[in-house]
């Protein structure tokens, strides 16, 4: 079998994140600068080999001051852990178009396996001739895993910035020539 590569379009992708704030809103946020590629056996997304990363100075989450602290040695640490990255060790068909893609999520040089759900929108072709395909994915961490530690406690009880950090990625790539 051939092996087939794909690009990331970063203009019809988004890598969103979010996370409660003072116990009851969602703060959401965003990566701006990532690249990812998928490898697979022609247009087999069977045992796919997905790789991503990150780059964490690019975090926007519409506030500037905010943005500073998480590329803060509070967070993420910036200066010393430039990228976020994972690396796929499985990605298993469920059904028509649900698959499950499992790997290693690293993030300020903590490598941790997580596993989430993969909704795929299938392969098509652009007006301009381009073989395209869409996954997205929804899961959840825990920041804390990872060594995100900050917090802060309040007056009434609770913390500012929840532990879960809910993700939710949509993802559009274009096949290789």
């Amino acid at each position: 079998m051939a092996t087939t590569k794909w690009a990331i379009d970063p203009t019809h992708s988004e890598i969103g994140f979010k996370v409660k704030h003072m116990m009851f809103t969602n703060v959401s946020g965003k990566f701006g600068t990532y690249d990812a590629t998928i490898t697979t056996e022609d247009n087999d997304f069977e045992n796919a080999a997905i790789e991503f990363s990150g780059d964490i100075a690019s975090i926007d989450t519409a506030n500037a001051d905010r943005d500073g602290h998480l590329r803060s040695a509070d967070f993420f640490d910036a200066e010393n852990n430039p990228k976020l990255t994972f690396k796929s060790t499985s990605f298993k068909k469920i059904d028509a178009g649900d698959y499950e893609i499992t790997g290693d999520l690293t993030i300020k040089g903590v490598s941790k396996s997580v596993t989430f759900p993969v909704d795929f929108s299938g392969i098509m072709t652009d007006p301009w001739g381009n073989t395209k395909v869409g996954l997205s994915i929804e899961g959840k961490i825990n920041r804390k895993d990872w060594g995100l530690n900050w917090n802060s406690a309040l007056e009434t009880g609770g913390v500012l910035v929840g532990e879960e950090v809910k993700l939710n990625i949509e993802l559009q790539f274009a096949k290789q020539a």
